[in-house]
């Protein structure tokens, strides 16, 4: 087994037990902005991983996905604060 397949196999089960981490968040989450958030970091998660297969596999076949992905995030996240925002004035 070569150094890169090791490496590879760790950052799998890493990004996987994070994923878990944050879809329980967002099944649990006693509030909306707690489900945001959880769903900011699986879309992080996301990103990073589809990062390190880039790099682990010397291509850049899957950046628009990232930048699909990073835009979603942070629109999401901006329309959900404004909406608390209003919600909160009220």
């Amino acid at each position: 087994m070569t150094f890169l397949t090791v490496v590879s196999i760790i950052a799998g089960i890493m990004f996987g037990i994070g994923a878990i981490a944050a879809v329980i968040r967002i099944i649990k989450g006693p509030s909306i902005l707690d489900r945001t958030l959880a769903t900011d970091v699986l879309l992080a998660i996301a990103i990073c991983a589809l990062g390190a297969e880039m790099a682990i596999n010397k291509h850049t076949d899957t950046l628009v996905v990232m930048l699909v992905l990073a835009m979603f995030a942070v629109v999401g996240s901006i329309s959900i604060a404004r909406f608390m925002g209003k919600q909160d004035a009220s």
